[in-house]
């Protein structure tokens, strides 16, 4: 699931699926589109076809497709929609536009009901790079699942599985599409989204500061709450993205602050093999990973606009880089830099801390909810939990 995009993609069988660059990954199914008696592939002058191209022009894909300009002219030319490459932050997918009925299961109260939608749009992609397992877009735009399933004014939530289940088959993290999602929501804290003309696709939400454990709270750029005459500027809320993001200076002066507030030595070995800023050396006694004890990390509070403070717990901040050795443990504050920004978002939200936090994307509201949860917990009682 990636709030940061919009295109929907599937790994295909009746191509040589190939994934470049992809340490460790194993293909577990993928989509046959000759198996599919309604699959077919997308025309050259659909809005879908145009809208992945990126273009302004709706006849440059048919032009593209081998179409002369006068069967185009007069709505005639059925040629299939050109290929395509589809870019992420440090991917890039390419495939075909196909079509084909999605059955959506579970869409109402009745957990066994089953919702088709016809005519569903999405990748079929045979070569990537750095993107092994397929992707469904959470975004704004017309290719996106919200979009195409018709509850893009509605809403979305999602609570993420800390790491530790990232290797665990019987456990989903919870996801909740529609009325549901936005419903007796009153106990969150929301913040608004930020509109965004230049990138209307997008989730921003406005950054006012940082507190470190219970110290002074930093008031952090303007940018991250504004944008300027080109769109740049903001704080993009992304679960396709890992790690959360912050501009510099602000970035090195949380550093600062952080390395002031704990007192374990640095892992600068560790720092300098996996590119994270601060990694430090814990105590774990007899190598058991359940015996650490983690509260001398200092805690990192977020302050949203609209006076919503979201506490991250240590575990959304530090990680542990390898099992224990010799009764110690390394863990790794996993924040990064922007890298010299300069265009597009100020900052991005990731993935890694939102976990164990419900985040509802109320899309009616056009704000964005948080609260503190035992993600493992709500995915038991929603029954995503084999035993």
């Amino acid at each position: 699931m990636d709030t940061g995009s919009d295109l929907t993609w599937v790994p295909c069988g009746n191509l040589s699926f190939d994934c470049i660059d992809c340490d460790d990954y194993k293909l577990m199914s993928s989509f046959s589109p000759s198996f599919s008696s309604s699959s077919y592939r997308d025309f050259c002058a659909s809005p879908s076809c145009i809208n992945i191209h990126s273009s302004d022009n709706p006849f440059d894909q048919c032009i593209i497709a081998g179409c002369s300009l006068s069967s185009q002219l007069k709505g005639t030319c059925s040629r299939p929609c050109p290929s395509f490459a589809y870019t992420y932050g440090e991917g890039i997918v390419s495939g075909i536009l196909t079509r084909d009925t999605l059955r959506v299961h579970g869409v109402s109260s009745n957990p066994n009901s089953v919702r088709e939608v016809p005519k569903f749009a999405f990748g079929c992609v045979g070569t990537t790079y750095r993107e092994p397992i397929g992707i469904v877009g959470f975004g704004k735009g017309p290719l996106s699942l919200p979009s195409q399933l018709g509850f893009l004014q509605k809403g979305f939530s999602h609570c993420f599985l800390p790491f530790k289940f990232a290797n665990n088959p019987n456990i989903t993290s919870p996801l909740v599409v529609g009325d549901q999602a936005i419903s007796s929501k009153e106990n969150f804290q929301f913040t608004p989204m930020l509109k965004n003309p230049m990138y209307p696709n997008f989730y921003y939400i406005g950054l006012e500061a940082i507190t470190v454990g219970n110290g002074a709270t930093t008031q952090v750029p303007l940018t991250l709450r504004e944008f300027d005459s080109l769109g740049n500027g903001g704080m993009l809320i992304d679960s396709g993205t890992t790690y959360t993001h912050l501009p510099e200076p602000f970035y090195s002066n949380l550093l600062t602050t952080l390395r002031s507030s704990i007192d374990y030595p640095r892992a600068e070995d560790i720092e300098a093999r996996t590119g994270f800023d601060l990694c430090y050396r814990l105590p774990c006694p007899n190598n058991n990973i359940n015996s650490l004890v983690t509260d001398d990390f200092p805690s990192i509070t977020f302050h949203f606009l609209n006076n919503v403070s979201l506490v991250l717990s240590n575990g959304n901040n530090f990680y542990a880089m390898g099992a224990p050795r010799n009764s110690t443990v390394v863990k790794c504050l996993l924040f990064q830099s922007m890298e010299d920004y300069e265009e597009g978002p100020a900052g991005i939200f990731g993935n890694f801390q939102q976990q164990n936090v419900e985040v509802v994307y109320d899309l009616e509201k056009e704000r964005i909810g948080f609260q503190t949860t035992d993600c493992a917990s709500a995915a038991a009682f929603q029954g995503l939990h084999k035993t």
